[in-house]
């Protein structure tokens, strides 16, 4: 258990973060904003809070927040349910890059602790560090979100989604999988194991976006990604391999195609082409790439050679011919 002097002393971290402690409960915060008492326990669970009760538990900041987010509502522009999932989309993301920059930081917080600059604390250099990086990296959020909503806007004209449903649109589907990790990751060192899977996603992104391909997530030890060109995502599966499976420093790969119709939501993707590129992996040979008919059916025969695969049971499908493809 932290002693009382660690306690407050990581509550001043928190507090220096939000921008001050804890004032409100969740009535009184309803009270202020307008909205129901249902309606913002809603919005707290969809940002991926527990609720607090009775407690003190929320800022002067959330009450703007929601007041932010009822304006939305009340004008017409969003309704409720709307609010909400923008709401959970913005709590699933944010939820991941603080952890994301948390772990980053915590070297950082590591090395000044180490130097000239040394506070003997580590909670007090994070502060510092804090004051010093938020100002600068809110500005960059907010920049990175213009980039990839125009980006988002342009690839939702470019994938020629139909008008009925603009959600469902015709893309060529990967999915990257390291071989044997979980054996892997039960003989190497967790430091290890942790480099391997930050080189491991960091590759695989940088590959997939030089194709103008899009990363939909990453999750250990694979990664899925999407284009609605079937030749780049050729390519980009042949990049994974050659930057991951023959590099004698990190373990092998095994790549999955397959193409159709997906339906985008959420910053996700659905459909029967992501659970048989998902699929396809399981029975891949090491360092190859494997595809199904409709995928080996989109490439040009002049400059693809596809083999068909004897016929195997994939769950979920039953019985497939998966196909092996290369470059002439």
């Amino acid at each position: 258990m932290p002693d009382e002097a660690t306690g407050g002393t990581e509550r001043s971290l928190e507090q220096a973060i939000l921008g001050g402690p804890p004032v409100h409960t969740a009535q009184e915060v309803a009270d202020e904003t307008g909205v129901t008492l249902e309606e913002l326990r809603r919005l707290w669970r969809a940002l991926g809070f527990p609720e607090h009760g009775t407690e003190v538990a929320f800022t002067p900041h959330d009450v703007d927040a929601v007041s932010t987010l009822n304006r939305l509502v009340s004008s017409g522009v969003i309704d409720v349910d709307t609010a909400v999932m923008l709401t959970r989309a913005m709590g699933q993301t944010m939820a991941r890059l603080a952890d994301w920059e948390v772990g980053t930081l915590l070297h950082r917080v590591q090395d000044l602790e180490r130097s000239e600059a040394s506070t003997g604390s580590r909670t007090e250099t994070a502060m510092r560090l804090v004051e010093d990086l938020n100002p600068p990296f809110e500005e960059l959020l907010a920049y990175a979100w213009r980039r990839h909503l125009a980006a988002a806007v342009a690839r939702l004209e470019a994938l020629g989604a139909s008008e009925d449903d603009l959600r469902t649109t015709q893309l060529t589907v990967g999915f990257a999988d390291i071989v044997s990790f979980t054996a892997l990751s039960n003989e190497v060192s967790r430091e290890r194991i942790g480099e391997l899977v930050e080189v491991f996603e960091s590759r695989c992104s940088d590959v997939v976006a030089a194709q103008r391909g899009r990363v939909i997530k990453s999750i250990g030890d694979s990664v899925l990604f999407v284009h609605d060109d079937p030749i780049a995502a050729y390519e980009i599966a042949a990049g994974i391999i050659h930057v991951i499976g023959r590099d004698p420093r990190m373990p092998e790969v095994r790549v999955g195609l397959a193409s159709g119709a997906v339906v985008m939501r959420m910053g996700d993707v659905f459909g029967p082409p992501v659970n048989m590129a998902s699929r396809l992996t399981a029975v891949a040979r090491r360092n190859r790439i494997i595809v199904d008919q409709e995928t080996a059916d989109r490439l040009p025969g002049d400059q693809f050679e596809t083999r068909r695969l004897p016929a195997r049971p994939v769950r979920g499908f039953g019985l497939v011919e998966p196909l092996t493809v290369r470059r002439h």
